[in-house]
């Protein structure tokens, strides 16, 4: 058997690891690379010739790290399937139809405007392309076992992270490989939390918050915080947010909010059809949460879900206080785009960031400070204030990926560190063989590592 690294070595994005078992390639995970530029040519990157006659695509959740890339590697003549959870099937649909749109858009406005360094641009992959991949997909319930050959099987297990997101189990060559995927918290706001697994000769664990541990304070009152300053200045208070779990989150804080009377009477939007599709996914999977009947009618009565273009350019250029959700979280797209052109050369209004920033995006521009970030080809001066809220992260924190880590009897033989930051992985490294006695290695890029 052999791992082979991708992508989500060395970074947070892009995760690919190929395991080759005899003859057989499999494939965990397909994402795109996104934030730095150096990054995101990788996409452009012809495939690598080892992942020619790739049996099975294996999939941990539906972020588009994880599973964006996956309509190349069908363009490009992948004719297997791609199993994942029944939820995960119903977000990759809608995260892949809008990742092909806003790649189609991007494409289309550069060379409309002129600002594309190519004669013309060209869109990564197109809405028929993702519409083909979605007929690959084959779904499975979360803790049943299933044969890929007579050698090898998997199941998944519930990772908190998303929903339907999971931790991969597989059995070849009487050996029992764990893929984490990204692991959620251990008390996560509307999720089910993960679960542990028992066994295992190797673990591959992502890392994406392996150095540092989450405060522990009320969020909601801290999003209330940022809510009340914002309206007493008569802002706008943005938040770009991702359209999958994130967006859900804070409607639900809103609407607990909402339920307490703490709010002001102000209108709140979530502007992102993706998000709208992904929301109405959530409530459509009631098993895979802790949401009740309640939640969602509450939910459903304090956000205000716009998808229909018209809406959204009136809300656009309606100046009066309000909040608004909007993609992308990162800000490397979407409507949040069109708020921010308005918005962020007023220091009147606020922008709040609620989720992790990979380097390269303007997300980690404007929490670094930057005085100005760039889109729809030219410079916007930064204004508004920023805020940040660490609490509402999806990733579980060091003391989590320890916690999930210890369950694990007896020791692995060996654990993959990877989806991190090259200080973040070190950092978990260390902890895990002073506090386990683990035996450990950060993967690298491209690296091939061959297992007993």
């Amino acid at each position: 058997m052999k791992l082979t690294f991708f992508g989500g070595a060395g970074t947070v994005t892009g995760s690919k690891t190929l395991l080759e078992v005899d003859y057989t390639k499999i494939m965990i995970d397909c994402g795109l690379f996104q934030g730095l530029k150096k990054l995101r040519e990788m996409n452009w990157e012809p495939i690598p010739t080892r992942l020619d006659n790739l049996d099975v695509v294996l999939l941990t959740h539906a972020h588009l790290d994880h599973c964006g890339y996956l309509p190349l590697l069908v363009k490009n003549g992948y004719k297997g399937k791609i199993y994942c959870t029944e939820a995960s099937k119903d977000l990759v649909k809608v995260i892949l139809l809008d990742s092909a749109k806003i790649q189609e858009e991007d494409a289309r406005k550069a060379n409309e405007n002129n600002y594309a360094k190519h004669k013309t641009a060209l869109p990564l992959y197109t809405i028929e392309d993702a519409a083909e991949t979605l007929t690959r997909i084959k779904c499975f319930e979360f803790d049943i076992w299933h044969t890929i050959n007579n050698n090898i099987k998997f199941k998944f297990v519930n990772s908190g992270h998303i929903l339907g997101s999971a931790a991969i189990v597989l059995q070849a060559n009487n050996k029992t490989l764990v893929f984490s995927g990204d692991i959620g918290r251990k008390k996560p706001i509307i999720l089910n939390p993960y679960a542990y697994i028992e066994k295992a000769d190797y673990v591959v664990i992502e890392s994406t918050y392996g150095n540092r541990l989450h405060k522990n304070e009320d969020i909601k009152e801290v999003l209330l915080k940022y809510i009340n300053h914002t309206y007493a200045k008569g802002g706008i208070l943005v938040i770009p947010t991702f359209s999958v779990e994130r967006a859900q989150e804070i409607i639900y804080l809103l609407s607990v909010l909402k339920r307490e009377h703490k709010l002001p009477q102000i209108p709140i939007y979530l502007d992102s059809p993706m998000g709208v599709n992904a929301t109405e996914i959530y409530y459509s999977y009631p098993k895979n949460h802790k949401l009740t009947p309640e939640d969602i009618k509450s939910m459903s009565s304090t956000v205000q879900l716009i998808s229909e273009v018209k809406a959204s350019k009136a809300i656009v250029n309606n100046t009066d206080p309000k909040i608004v959700l909007a993609g992308s979280g990162m800000i490397t797209g979407g409507r949040v785009l069109h708020y921010l052109e308005n918005l962020i050369g007023d220091k009147k209004n606020s922008v709040l960031i609620v989720g992790f920033q990979a380097e390269g995006t303007r997300g980690r521009s404007l929490l670094s400070g930057d005085v100005e970030i760039k889109f729809f080809g030219k410079y916007h001066k930064i204004n508004a204030e920023i805020f940040k809220i660490n609490e509402f992260s999806g990733h579980a924190d060091q003391s989590e990926l320890m916690d999930w880590l210890k369950h694990f009897k007896p020791k692995p033989t060996l654990t993959f560190i990877n989806h991190g930051e090259p200080h973040q992985s070190q950092a978990l490294k260390v902890k895990i063989e002073t506090e386990l006695n683990w035996k450990c290695t950060v993967a690298k890029m491209n690296n091939e590592y061959y297992l007993d």
